[in-house]
């Protein structure tokens, strides 16, 4: 089951990468005076932010829903968690600076061990 699984997700990563090169395409034609590396960087964050988590979180779903799907309700599922939760960490005390790398990352780790648990 964990090989299926990991199959699943490098023949989606193809499917990423277009994605975040859309989206870099995207930004280059919004903000066309910037540079590529910022453009690169502000990209990268988005994506990190909110589609990566969100499609690991979605991959349970895998069977009943399209990687279309998935991915667009994943993004909304990922901002919503990361900003509810990271309201509370910052009112816990957490240091906001470290929201954007914590976030995603509990996210998908969540997300990918759940699905290694799914039978």
């Amino acid at each position: 089951m964990n090989k299926e699984i990991f199959k699943i997700i490098r023949k989606e990563s193809a499917y990423i990468g277009i994605l975040f090169l859309a989206l870099l395409a995207i930004f280059k034609i919004a903000y066309y005076k910037e540079g590529f590396m910022i453009l690169s960087r502000s990209a990268a964050s988005l994506f990190w932010l909110f589609a990566v988590p969100g499609y690991s979180i979605m991959l349970y779903w895998r069977e009943k829903l399209d990687f279309t799907e998935r991915i667009l309700i994943g993004i909304g599922v990922s901002a919503a968690v990361i900003g509810i939760f990271s309201y509370y960490l910052g009112l816990m005390g957490l240091d906001i600076k470290y929201h954007g790398i914590l976030m995603p990352l509990v996210l998908l780790l969540i997300g990918l061990g759940i699905n290694l648990r799914k039978k």
